[in-house]
């Protein structure tokens, strides 16, 4: 349950992050201006309010979203507006000169956004949203304040049954680094499948 709920997520986190980065960067004050609010008003509020908004305080007015679904949607507001402000970066950070060479060159809008900025952008700052997604994987023991099983909540589980509070909490923290190694594992897997030039590098993912 725990890396399902970080997969999805991170999936899902990482494109509507994407989507605000690019609002944020926007002329049009629009489409910026509402952008910024959203980014300062979900990292200035916890990730357990968003949840039990979500999961709680809507079924309060008749809204009923499934525990798994509101979870999910928690963790996937919450991780895109750090996720805006790290892709911001690694998109302010392509040179001009690059996007206007590319438009001289004939390419179209879309071309232009995948190809010269959003890939250059993510492959620049690809560790730090390994960083964020990890800590969004250790975030998920939060959501068993919300009726979540993941891997925190059935630990409580097994501690509120058999009272070794030590025990189970040593093997928690282990299962934890170890997941923590895993998923780094991963991204970096895919951090060189994705991004060959880091690989021929050789630059750290």
């Amino acid at each position: 349950m725990t890396l399902q709920l970080s997969a999805l997520s991170t999936l899902m986190g990482f494109v509507a992050g994407t989507g605000v980065a690019y609002l944020r960067v926007s002329n049009n004050r629009l489409f910026s201006i509402p952008a910024a609010i959203y980014v300062e008003f979900i990292r200035n509020t916890p990730l357990l309010i968003q949840a039990y908004f979500l999961i709680f305080g809507l079924a309060s007015i008749g809204v009923d979203l499934p525990i798994m679904a509101g979870a999910v949607i928690a963790l996937t507001i919450n991780v895109s507006a750090y996720t805006a402000e790290i892709m911001r970066a690694g998109i302010e950070s392509i040179h001009k000169g690059q996007i206007e060479a590319a438009h001289c060159l004939g390419l179209s809008k879309a071309q232009v956004f995948f190809r010269v900025v959003l890939a250059p952008a993510t492959e620049r700052v690809y560790p730090s949203l390994v960083s964020q997604y990890v800590l969004l994987m250790l975030a998920t023991s939060i959501l068993s304040a919300v009726g979540i099983d993941e891997l925190f909540g059935i630990a409580a589980r097994v501690q509120s049954i058999t009272f070794r509070n030590f025990e189970v909490f040593i093997v928690l923290g282990v299962l934890y680094v170890a997941l923590s190694f895993v998923v780094r594992g991963a991204f970096n897997l895919l951090g060189k499948l994705v991004f060959p030039r880091l690989r021929r590098l050789g630059t750290p993912l």
